[in-house]
Protein backbone atom coordinates (compact mmCIF):
# COMPACT_ATOMS: atom_id res chain seq x y z
CA UNK A 1 0.00 0.00 0.00
CA UNK A 2 3.32 2.13 0.94
CA UNK A 3 5.19 1.66 -2.09
CA UNK A 4 7.14 -1.29 -0.48
CA UNK A 5 9.41 -3.88 -1.59
CA UNK A 6 10.84 -5.75 1.11
CA UNK A 7 9.56 -9.18 2.54
CA UNK A 8 6.44 -7.78 3.87
CA UNK A 9 5.44 -5.41 0.93
CA UNK A 10 5.97 -9.07 -1.00
CA UNK A 11 3.79 -11.28 1.56
CA UNK A 12 1.13 -8.53 1.85
CA UNK A 13 0.76 -8.57 -2.69
CA UNK A 14 0.40 -12.47 -2.45
CA UNK A 15 -1.87 -12.03 0.49
CA UNK A 16 -3.98 -9.82 -1.96
CA UNK A 17 -4.69 -12.33 -4.91
CA UNK A 18 -5.32 -15.08 -2.31
CA UNK A 19 -7.67 -13.16 -1.35
CA UNK A 20 -9.08 -12.51 -5.21
CA UNK A 21 -9.09 -16.51 -4.83
CA UNK A 22 -11.22 -16.76 -1.50
CA UNK A 23 -14.36 -14.37 -3.19
CA UNK A 24 -13.79 -16.40 -5.97
CA UNK A 25 -14.51 -19.75 -3.97
CA UNK A 26 -17.40 -17.90 -2.02
CA UNK A 27 -18.94 -17.13 -5.26
CA UNK A 28 -18.98 -21.06 -6.12
CA UNK A 29 -19.31 -22.52 -2.31
CA UNK A 30 -22.47 -20.71 -1.26
CA UNK A 31 -25.85 -22.57 -0.68
CA UNK A 32 -27.21 -20.57 -3.83
CA UNK A 33 -24.52 -22.29 -6.23
CA UNK A 34 -25.60 -23.58 -9.42
CA UNK A 35 -25.53 -27.08 -11.28
CA UNK A 36 -25.97 -26.63 -15.11
CA UNK A 37 -27.31 -30.43 -15.94
CA UNK A 38 -26.46 -29.63 -19.72
CA UNK A 39 -22.75 -30.17 -19.00
CA UNK A 40 -22.92 -31.51 -15.41
CA UNK A 41 -20.93 -28.70 -14.32
CA UNK A 42 -20.44 -26.35 -10.97
CA UNK A 43 -21.31 -23.26 -11.38
CA UNK A 44 -21.16 -19.92 -9.49
CA UNK A 45 -23.69 -17.88 -7.76
CA UNK A 46 -23.40 -15.00 -10.08
CA UNK A 47 -24.58 -15.41 -13.46
CA UNK A 48 -26.33 -12.03 -13.62
CA UNK A 49 -26.39 -8.90 -11.21
CA UNK A 50 -28.69 -10.71 -8.48
CA UNK A 51 -28.57 -13.01 -6.13
CA UNK A 52 -31.73 -15.39 -7.53
CA UNK A 53 -33.49 -18.24 -5.06
CA UNK A 54 -32.82 -21.79 -5.97
CA UNK A 55 -33.89 -24.87 -4.77
CA UNK A 56 -31.23 -27.28 -4.38
CA UNK A 57 -27.65 -26.47 -5.16
CA UNK A 58 -24.45 -28.44 -5.22
CA UNK A 59 -21.58 -29.14 -3.20
CA UNK A 60 -18.12 -28.20 -4.58
CA UNK A 61 -15.17 -30.08 -3.37
CA UNK A 62 -12.61 -27.67 -2.63
CA UNK A 63 -9.43 -30.27 -2.79
CA UNK A 64 -10.91 -32.57 -5.92
CA UNK A 65 -8.62 -30.39 -8.66
CA UNK A 66 -11.58 -30.12 -11.07
CA UNK A 67 -14.07 -27.37 -11.48
CA UNK A 68 -14.89 -25.44 -8.78
CA UNK A 69 -11.74 -26.31 -6.26
CA UNK A 70 -9.69 -24.58 -4.90
CA UNK A 71 -6.49 -25.30 -7.44
CA UNK A 72 -9.24 -24.71 -10.85
CA UNK A 73 -10.06 -20.96 -9.14
CA UNK A 74 -6.42 -20.13 -8.23
CA UNK A 75 -5.44 -20.79 -11.98
CA UNK A 76 -8.15 -18.51 -13.08
CA UNK A 77 -6.93 -15.44 -11.04
CA UNK A 78 -3.14 -16.38 -11.86
CA UNK A 79 -3.23 -16.53 -15.92
CA UNK A 80 -4.80 -12.79 -15.23
CA UNK A 81 -1.70 -11.47 -13.46
CA UNK A 82 0.85 -11.18 -16.72
CA UNK A 83 -1.92 -9.01 -18.45
CA UNK A 84 -1.95 -6.43 -15.54
CA UNK A 85 2.02 -5.33 -16.29
CA UNK A 86 0.91 -4.61 -20.50
CA UNK A 87 -0.65 -0.84 -19.38
CA UNK A 88 1.63 1.75 -19.46
CA UNK A 89 0.94 5.26 -17.49
CA UNK A 90 -3.09 4.13 -16.91
CA UNK A 91 -4.24 5.31 -13.16
CA UNK A 92 -7.14 3.97 -11.34
CA UNK A 93 -8.68 6.45 -8.63
CA UNK A 94 -11.58 6.13 -6.34
CA UNK A 95 -13.55 9.31 -6.13
CA UNK A 96 -17.14 10.61 -6.26
CA UNK A 97 -18.07 11.51 -9.50
CA UNK A 98 -20.14 14.59 -8.66
CA UNK A 99 -17.82 15.84 -6.11
CA UNK A 100 -16.16 18.95 -6.27
CA UNK A 101 -12.77 17.82 -7.25
CA UNK A 102 -10.88 18.35 -10.65
CA UNK A 103 -9.62 14.29 -11.17
CA UNK A 104 -8.10 15.68 -14.98
CA UNK A 105 -8.91 18.03 -17.42
CA UNK A 106 -9.17 17.96 -21.59
CA UNK A 107 -9.03 14.21 -21.29
CA UNK A 108 -11.20 12.28 -23.55
CA UNK A 109 -14.34 11.00 -21.52
CA UNK A 110 -15.68 7.37 -22.35
CA UNK A 111 -17.84 6.39 -19.18
CA UNK A 112 -20.91 3.75 -18.62
CA UNK A 113 -22.85 5.36 -15.93
CA UNK A 114 -24.95 3.87 -13.39
CA UNK A 115 -28.97 2.39 -14.77
CA UNK A 116 -30.88 3.95 -13.07
CA UNK A 117 -32.50 1.47 -10.91
CA UNK A 118 -31.63 -1.90 -13.35
CA UNK A 119 -28.55 -2.89 -11.00
CA UNK A 120 -27.83 -2.32 -6.86
CA UNK A 121 -23.81 -2.88 -7.20
CA UNK A 122 -23.07 -1.54 -3.53
CA UNK A 123 -25.94 -4.23 -2.32
CA UNK A 124 -24.29 -6.88 -4.14
CA UNK A 125 -20.74 -6.25 -3.35
CA UNK A 126 -21.65 -7.16 0.31
CA UNK A 127 -21.42 -10.57 -0.29
CA UNK A 128 -17.10 -10.40 -1.48
CA UNK A 129 -16.64 -7.41 0.49
CA UNK A 130 -17.19 -9.34 3.87
CA UNK A 131 -14.28 -11.87 3.29
CA UNK A 132 -12.05 -9.07 1.68
CA UNK A 133 -12.37 -7.32 4.49
CA UNK A 134 -11.30 -10.04 7.28
CA UNK A 135 -8.44 -10.71 5.31
CA UNK A 136 -6.97 -7.45 3.99
CA UNK A 137 -8.30 -5.01 6.67
CA UNK A 138 -4.57 -5.10 8.23
CA UNK A 139 -3.28 -4.08 5.22
CA UNK A 140 -6.06 -1.55 3.79
CA UNK A 141 -7.47 0.03 6.96
CA UNK A 142 -9.10 3.06 5.20
CA UNK A 143 -10.48 1.08 2.18
CA UNK A 144 -12.29 -1.40 5.05
CA UNK A 145 -13.16 1.08 7.72
CA UNK A 146 -16.59 0.60 7.45
CA UNK A 147 -18.76 -2.76 8.13
CA UNK A 148 -20.52 -3.01 4.93
CA UNK A 149 -19.87 -1.20 1.79
CA UNK A 150 -21.07 2.52 1.85
CA UNK A 151 -24.46 2.92 -0.20
CA UNK A 152 -25.72 6.28 1.07
CA UNK A 153 -23.88 7.86 -2.10
CA UNK A 154 -24.32 5.10 -5.09
CA UNK A 155 -26.14 6.72 -7.84
CA UNK A 156 -29.07 4.46 -8.19
CA UNK A 157 -32.58 5.42 -7.71
CA UNK A 158 -33.75 2.65 -4.94
CA UNK A 159 -37.06 3.61 -3.45
CA UNK A 160 -36.22 1.60 0.23
CA UNK A 161 -33.14 4.14 0.39
CA UNK A 162 -35.35 7.40 0.05
CA UNK A 163 -38.29 6.33 1.39
CA UNK A 164 -40.05 6.87 -2.43
CA UNK A 165 -39.91 6.41 -6.05
CA UNK A 166 -40.02 9.90 -6.52
CA UNK A 167 -37.92 10.75 -4.01
CA UNK A 168 -35.43 7.96 -5.17
CA UNK A 169 -35.66 9.15 -9.03
CA UNK A 170 -34.82 13.12 -7.54
CA UNK A 171 -31.85 12.24 -5.90
CA UNK A 172 -30.76 10.17 -9.28
CA UNK A 173 -31.66 13.03 -11.57
CA UNK A 174 -29.82 15.51 -9.47
CA UNK A 175 -26.49 13.34 -8.50
CA UNK A 176 -26.47 12.58 -12.92
CA UNK A 177 -26.84 16.03 -13.23
CA UNK A 178 -23.99 16.86 -11.38
CA UNK A 179 -21.84 14.40 -12.34
CA UNK A 180 -22.31 14.59 -16.50
CA UNK A 181 -21.70 18.62 -15.24
CA UNK A 182 -18.14 17.50 -14.13
CA UNK A 183 -17.71 15.31 -17.30
CA UNK A 184 -18.54 18.59 -19.66
CA UNK A 185 -16.03 20.48 -17.97
CA UNK A 186 -13.18 18.28 -17.96
CA UNK A 187 -13.92 16.84 -21.19
CA UNK A 188 -11.89 18.11 -24.14
CA UNK A 189 -13.14 20.31 -26.06
CA UNK A 190 -12.29 18.92 -29.38
CA UNK A 191 -13.42 15.62 -28.65
CA UNK A 192 -17.03 14.38 -28.14
CA UNK A 193 -17.65 12.42 -24.52
CA UNK A 194 -19.22 9.05 -25.45
CA UNK A 195 -21.55 7.39 -22.81
CA UNK A 196 -22.86 3.52 -22.85
CA UNK A 197 -25.94 3.53 -21.92
CA UNK A 198 -28.21 -0.17 -21.81
CA UNK A 199 -31.59 0.43 -20.56
CA UNK A 200 -34.56 -1.00 -22.33
CA UNK A 201 -37.82 1.02 -23.04
CA UNK A 202 -40.47 -0.96 -21.01
CA UNK A 203 -43.13 1.98 -19.95
CA UNK A 204 -46.38 3.46 -21.63
CA UNK A 205 -48.52 5.84 -20.46
CA UNK A 206 -52.07 6.93 -21.66
CA UNK A 207 -50.62 10.71 -21.84
CA UNK A 208 -47.60 10.04 -23.18
CA UNK A 209 -47.23 6.94 -24.86
CA UNK A 210 -44.07 5.11 -24.63
CA UNK A 211 -40.92 6.02 -22.72
CA UNK A 212 -38.91 4.94 -20.06
CA UNK A 213 -38.27 6.77 -16.56
CA UNK A 214 -34.27 4.90 -16.76
CA UNK A 215 -33.97 6.57 -20.65
CA UNK A 216 -35.59 10.14 -19.64
CA UNK A 217 -33.79 11.12 -16.25
CA UNK A 218 -30.89 10.14 -17.82
CA UNK A 219 -31.61 12.12 -20.67
CA UNK A 220 -32.93 14.82 -18.59
CA UNK A 221 -29.71 15.04 -16.26
CA UNK A 222 -27.21 15.30 -19.68
CA UNK A 223 -28.86 17.72 -21.42
CA UNK A 224 -29.50 19.87 -18.20
CA UNK A 225 -25.60 19.84 -17.91
CA UNK A 226 -25.06 20.98 -21.41
CA UNK A 227 -24.57 18.13 -23.55
CA UNK A 228 -26.32 17.51 -26.99
CA UNK A 229 -26.33 14.22 -28.42
CA UNK A 230 -24.59 14.29 -31.80
CA UNK A 231 -24.38 11.04 -32.61
CA UNK A 232 -25.02 7.73 -31.85
CA UNK A 233 -23.59 4.16 -32.32
CA UNK A 234 -24.85 0.97 -31.28
CA UNK A 235 -22.04 -1.66 -29.71
CA UNK A 236 -22.41 -5.49 -29.65
CA UNK A 237 -20.86 -5.53 -25.88
CA UNK A 238 -23.65 -8.53 -24.10
CA UNK A 239 -22.33 -12.72 -24.82
CA UNK A 240 -25.22 -14.39 -26.03
CA UNK A 241 -24.30 -17.14 -23.45
CA UNK A 242 -24.94 -14.97 -20.80
CA UNK A 243 -27.21 -16.05 -17.98
CA UNK A 244 -30.24 -13.28 -19.15
CA UNK A 245 -29.72 -13.76 -22.63
CA UNK A 246 -30.20 -16.78 -23.00
CA UNK A 247 -33.94 -17.98 -24.02
CA UNK A 248 -34.98 -14.30 -24.00
CA UNK A 249 -35.35 -11.07 -25.40
CA UNK A 250 -32.33 -9.46 -23.63
CA UNK A 251 -30.93 -6.67 -25.14
CA UNK A 252 -27.61 -7.47 -27.17
CA UNK A 253 -25.95 -4.19 -27.44
CA UNK A 254 -25.23 -0.80 -25.75
CA UNK A 255 -25.75 2.22 -27.54
CA UNK A 256 -22.97 4.90 -27.29
CA UNK A 257 -24.27 8.61 -27.27
CA UNK A 258 -21.48 10.98 -28.87
CA UNK A 259 -22.07 14.57 -26.49
CA UNK A 260 -20.46 17.76 -27.12
CA UNK A 261 -21.51 21.05 -25.35
CA UNK A 262 -24.79 22.54 -26.67
CA UNK A 263 -23.32 25.94 -28.45
CA UNK A 264 -25.03 29.16 -26.73
CA UNK A 265 -26.17 30.11 -29.41
CA UNK A 266 -28.47 27.37 -30.71
CA UNK A 267 -32.01 28.38 -31.60
CA UNK A 268 -35.32 28.01 -30.48
CA UNK A 269 -38.27 25.12 -32.22
CA UNK A 270 -41.96 24.62 -32.08
CA UNK A 271 -43.28 21.29 -31.25
CA UNK A 272 -44.28 20.83 -35.19
CA UNK A 273 -40.10 21.39 -36.45
CA UNK A 274 -39.25 19.37 -33.92
CA UNK A 275 -42.05 16.42 -35.37
CA UNK A 276 -40.93 17.43 -39.30
CA UNK A 277 -37.17 17.52 -38.37
CA UNK A 278 -37.83 13.69 -36.83
CA UNK A 279 -39.98 11.99 -39.73
CA UNK A 280 -37.64 13.61 -42.40
CA UNK A 281 -34.08 12.11 -40.50
CA UNK A 282 -35.31 9.32 -38.57
CA UNK A 283 -36.38 6.85 -41.50
CA UNK A 284 -32.89 6.71 -43.07
CA UNK A 285 -31.54 6.77 -39.60
CA UNK A 286 -33.09 3.70 -38.82
CA UNK A 287 -32.69 1.96 -42.30
CA UNK A 288 -29.13 2.25 -41.32
CA UNK A 289 -29.60 0.68 -37.88
CA UNK A 290 -31.21 -2.00 -40.30
CA UNK A 291 -29.16 -2.47 -42.52
CA UNK A 292 -26.43 -3.56 -39.79
CA UNK A 293 -28.91 -6.18 -38.61
CA UNK A 294 -28.90 -4.70 -35.18
CA UNK A 295 -31.25 -6.81 -33.30
CA UNK A 296 -34.56 -5.89 -33.11
CA UNK A 297 -34.75 -5.92 -29.19
CA UNK A 298 -32.14 -3.07 -29.65
CA UNK A 299 -34.20 -0.86 -32.12
CA UNK A 300 -36.31 1.20 -29.78
CA UNK A 301 -33.39 2.49 -27.73
CA UNK A 302 -31.06 2.88 -30.48
CA UNK A 303 -33.66 4.83 -32.03
CA UNK A 304 -33.09 7.26 -29.01
CA UNK A 305 -29.56 8.14 -30.33
CA UNK A 306 -30.92 10.24 -33.71
CA UNK A 307 -33.94 11.67 -32.23
CA UNK A 308 -32.14 12.92 -29.40
CA UNK A 309 -29.93 14.12 -31.75
CA UNK A 310 -32.56 16.63 -33.19
CA UNK A 311 -34.06 16.98 -29.82
CA UNK A 312 -30.81 18.87 -28.42
CA UNK A 313 -29.76 20.60 -31.15
CA UNK A 314 -32.29 23.08 -30.25
CA UNK A 315 -32.46 25.41 -27.15
CA UNK A 316 -35.11 24.28 -26.35
CA UNK A 317 -38.68 22.73 -27.99
CA UNK A 318 -42.01 24.57 -27.28
CA UNK A 319 -45.26 23.30 -27.36
CA UNK A 320 -48.00 25.65 -28.48
CA UNK A 321 -48.99 26.88 -24.90
CA UNK A 322 -45.12 28.50 -24.73
CA UNK A 323 -44.36 25.81 -22.43
CA UNK A 324 -41.20 23.59 -23.19
CA UNK A 325 -41.53 19.79 -24.40
CA UNK A 326 -40.15 17.59 -21.90
CA UNK A 327 -37.77 15.01 -22.76
CA UNK A 328 -40.29 12.47 -21.67
CA UNK A 329 -42.48 14.03 -24.23
CA UNK A 330 -39.88 14.12 -27.04
CA UNK A 331 -38.85 10.01 -25.96
CA UNK A 332 -42.90 9.26 -26.41
CA UNK A 333 -42.72 11.63 -29.88
CA UNK A 334 -39.76 9.50 -31.27
CA UNK A 335 -41.48 5.99 -31.00
CA UNK A 336 -43.91 7.24 -32.37
CA UNK A 337 -42.20 7.72 -35.45
CA UNK A 338 -40.75 4.59 -35.49
CA UNK A 339 -43.82 3.37 -35.55
CA UNK A 340 -44.83 4.46 -38.43
CA UNK A 341 -41.25 4.42 -40.37
CA UNK A 342 -41.91 0.34 -39.51
CA UNK A 343 -46.15 0.64 -40.79
CA UNK A 344 -44.07 2.61 -43.82
CA UNK A 345 -42.34 -0.83 -44.43
CA UNK A 346 -45.69 -2.41 -44.65
CA UNK A 347 -46.45 -0.86 -47.66
CA UNK A 348 -43.71 -2.17 -49.92
CA UNK A 349 -45.11 -6.03 -48.59
CA UNK A 350 -47.08 -8.54 -50.76
CA UNK A 351 -50.80 -8.94 -50.41
CA UNK A 352 -50.94 -12.00 -48.51
CA UNK A 353 -48.21 -10.56 -46.04
CA UNK A 354 -50.24 -7.36 -45.57
CA UNK A 355 -52.98 -9.78 -44.27
CA UNK A 356 -50.69 -12.27 -42.34
CA UNK A 357 -49.39 -8.91 -40.94
CA UNK A 358 -52.91 -7.85 -39.91
CA UNK A 359 -54.03 -11.03 -38.51
CA UNK A 360 -50.62 -11.38 -35.96
CA UNK A 361 -51.57 -8.15 -34.81
CA UNK A 362 -54.81 -9.03 -33.42
CA UNK A 363 -55.04 -12.91 -33.25
CA UNK A 364 -51.09 -13.89 -32.91
CA UNK A 365 -51.26 -17.91 -34.03
CA UNK A 366 -54.12 -18.18 -32.67
CA UNK A 367 -57.52 -18.58 -34.47
CA UNK A 368 -60.46 -16.83 -35.40
CA UNK A 369 -64.19 -16.84 -36.91
CA UNK A 370 -63.52 -17.53 -41.01
CA UNK A 371 -65.92 -14.35 -41.62
CA UNK A 372 -63.32 -12.14 -40.18
CA UNK A 373 -60.63 -13.64 -41.99
CA UNK A 374 -62.23 -12.94 -45.11
CA UNK A 375 -63.54 -9.71 -44.57
CA UNK A 376 -59.71 -8.62 -43.83
CA UNK A 377 -58.80 -10.46 -47.06
CA UNK A 378 -60.69 -8.12 -49.31
CA UNK A 379 -59.43 -5.28 -47.63
CA UNK A 380 -55.95 -6.87 -48.76
CA UNK A 381 -56.65 -7.70 -52.15
CA UNK A 382 -56.25 -11.64 -51.10
CA UNK A 383 -58.59 -14.50 -50.33
CA UNK A 384 -58.58 -17.09 -47.59
CA UNK A 385 -57.99 -19.83 -50.14
CA UNK A 386 -55.17 -18.46 -51.59
CA UNK A 387 -54.03 -17.66 -48.48
CA UNK A 388 -54.54 -21.51 -47.22
CA UNK A 389 -53.30 -22.98 -50.69
CA UNK A 390 -49.46 -20.59 -50.38
CA UNK A 391 -49.05 -22.52 -46.91
CA UNK A 392 -50.00 -18.77 -44.98
CA UNK A 393 -53.07 -20.35 -43.11
CA UNK A 394 -55.45 -23.48 -42.17
CA UNK A 395 -59.22 -23.20 -42.03
CA UNK A 396 -61.15 -25.20 -40.27
CA UNK A 397 -64.72 -25.73 -38.94
CA UNK A 398 -65.02 -22.41 -39.98
CA UNK A 399 -62.15 -20.74 -37.86
CA UNK A 400 -58.60 -19.68 -39.48
CA UNK A 401 -55.29 -19.44 -38.44
CA UNK A 402 -51.78 -18.94 -39.13
CA UNK A 403 -49.08 -21.75 -38.90
CA UNK A 404 -46.65 -21.61 -36.71
CA UNK A 405 -42.85 -22.11 -38.33
CA UNK A 406 -42.59 -25.82 -36.43
CA UNK A 407 -45.70 -26.90 -39.19
CA UNK A 408 -44.24 -25.19 -42.44
CA UNK A 409 -42.82 -28.23 -44.61
CA UNK A 410 -39.49 -29.17 -44.31
CA UNK A 411 -39.01 -29.24 -48.28
CA UNK A 412 -40.37 -26.03 -48.84
CA UNK A 413 -38.35 -24.33 -52.19
CA UNK A 414 -38.46 -20.76 -52.72
CA UNK A 415 -37.97 -20.72 -56.05
CA UNK A 416 -40.87 -22.78 -56.95
CA UNK A 417 -43.40 -20.99 -54.23
CA UNK A 418 -46.31 -19.57 -56.26
CA UNK A 419 -46.63 -16.67 -54.69
CA UNK A 420 -43.24 -16.01 -53.11
CA UNK A 421 -43.96 -14.11 -50.08
CA UNK A 422 -42.34 -12.38 -47.63
CA UNK A 423 -43.94 -13.86 -44.48
CA UNK A 424 -43.23 -17.49 -46.03
CA UNK A 425 -39.52 -16.31 -46.05
CA UNK A 426 -39.21 -15.24 -42.80
CA UNK A 427 -41.10 -18.00 -41.50
CA UNK A 428 -39.10 -20.80 -43.08
CA UNK A 429 -35.97 -19.66 -41.95
CA UNK A 430 -37.21 -19.10 -38.65
CA UNK A 431 -37.95 -22.48 -38.64
CA UNK A 432 -34.52 -23.52 -40.12
CA UNK A 433 -32.57 -21.03 -37.95
CA UNK A 434 -34.30 -23.34 -34.80
CA UNK A 435 -32.67 -20.30 -32.43
CA UNK A 436 -29.23 -20.61 -33.76
CA UNK A 437 -28.68 -24.71 -33.64
CA UNK A 438 -28.84 -25.07 -37.79
CA UNK A 439 -27.78 -21.95 -39.43
CA UNK A 440 -26.37 -23.73 -42.90
CA UNK A 441 -29.60 -24.73 -43.14
CA UNK A 442 -31.02 -21.28 -42.78
CA UNK A 443 -27.97 -19.80 -44.33
CA UNK A 444 -29.00 -21.96 -47.95
CA UNK A 445 -32.82 -20.82 -47.50
CA UNK A 446 -31.59 -17.22 -47.32
CA UNK A 447 -29.30 -17.95 -50.43
CA UNK A 448 -32.24 -19.01 -52.29
CA UNK A 449 -34.37 -16.37 -51.44
CA UNK A 450 -32.53 -13.85 -53.75
CA UNK A 451 -34.28 -10.27 -53.36
CA UNK A 452 -37.00 -11.45 -50.85
CA UNK A 453 -34.49 -11.32 -48.43
CA UNK A 454 -34.22 -8.01 -47.66
CA UNK A 455 -38.07 -7.77 -47.40
CA UNK A 456 -38.29 -10.50 -44.80
CA UNK A 457 -35.81 -8.85 -42.39
CA UNK A 458 -37.71 -5.70 -42.23
CA UNK A 459 -40.76 -7.88 -41.74
CA UNK A 460 -39.05 -9.52 -38.60
CA UNK A 461 -38.37 -6.23 -36.60
CA UNK A 462 -42.02 -5.13 -37.51
CA UNK A 463 -42.96 -8.51 -35.83
CA UNK A 464 -40.85 -8.30 -33.22
CA UNK A 465 -42.16 -5.12 -32.15
CA UNK A 466 -45.88 -6.10 -32.70
CA UNK A 467 -44.97 -9.06 -30.26
CA UNK A 468 -43.38 -6.96 -27.86
CA UNK A 469 -46.11 -4.21 -27.43
CA UNK A 470 -48.82 -7.32 -27.13
CA UNK A 471 -46.89 -8.89 -24.74
CA UNK A 472 -45.96 -11.90 -26.26
CA UNK A 473 -41.84 -12.59 -25.73
CA UNK A 474 -42.51 -16.17 -26.99
CA UNK A 475 -43.38 -15.31 -30.11
CA UNK A 476 -40.91 -12.77 -30.18
CA UNK A 477 -38.09 -14.58 -29.60
CA UNK A 478 -37.12 -16.12 -32.78
CA UNK A 479 -37.61 -12.96 -34.70
CA UNK A 480 -34.92 -11.52 -32.76
CA UNK A 481 -32.63 -14.46 -32.56
CA UNK A 482 -33.05 -14.75 -36.29
CA UNK A 483 -32.09 -10.52 -36.87
CA UNK A 484 -29.12 -11.45 -34.66
CA UNK A 485 -27.70 -13.54 -36.83
CA UNK A 486 -28.64 -12.81 -39.89
CA UNK A 487 -24.56 -10.53 -40.81
CA UNK A 488 -23.53 -14.35 -40.34
CA UNK A 489 -26.41 -16.05 -42.53
CA UNK A 490 -24.91 -14.10 -44.89
CA UNK A 491 -21.62 -14.54 -44.39
CA UNK A 492 -22.53 -18.35 -44.82
CA UNK A 493 -24.65 -18.13 -47.58
CA UNK A 494 -21.75 -17.00 -49.76
CA UNK A 495 -20.21 -20.43 -48.98
CA UNK A 496 -20.58 -22.79 -52.39
CA UNK A 497 -19.93 -25.71 -49.88
CA UNK A 498 -22.96 -24.53 -47.26
CA UNK A 499 -26.36 -26.43 -48.42
CA UNK A 500 -24.77 -29.09 -49.60
CA UNK A 501 -24.97 -33.01 -48.15
CA UNK A 502 -23.34 -35.35 -50.03
CA UNK A 503 -23.35 -33.45 -53.04
CA UNK A 504 -26.83 -32.82 -53.08
CA UNK A 505 -28.37 -29.56 -52.76
CA UNK A 506 -30.76 -28.89 -49.97
CA UNK A 507 -33.88 -27.26 -51.37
Amino acid sequence: RDGGTGATAYAQAVGLYLTFVLDRCADYYTALGRWQSRNQQLSNLFGRQAIPMVWDHPEANPFSGKGGSFDNLSEWTIQSLPNLGQWDGGESVQADASGAQTLSSAKIVSTDPPYYDNIGYADLSDFFYVWLRRSLKPVFPELFATVAVPKAEELVATPYRHGSKERAEAFFLNGMSKAVRRLAEQAHPGFPTTIYYAFKQSETRGDTGTASTGWETFLDAAIRSGFAITGTWPMRTELSHRMIGMGSNALASSIILACRRCPADAPLASRREFLAALRAELPPALRLLQSGNIAPVDLAQAAIGPGMAVYTRYAKVLRASGEPLSVREALALINEVLDEVLAEQEGELDPPTRWALAWFEQHGFGDAPYGEAETLSKAKNTTVAGLVQTGLAAAAGGRVRLLRPEELPADWDPQAAAPLTAWAAVHHLVRRHAGGQDQNAAAALLRRLGGTADAARELAYRLYTTCERAKRPADAFPYNALVQSWGDLKAKALDPGVGRVAGRLIP
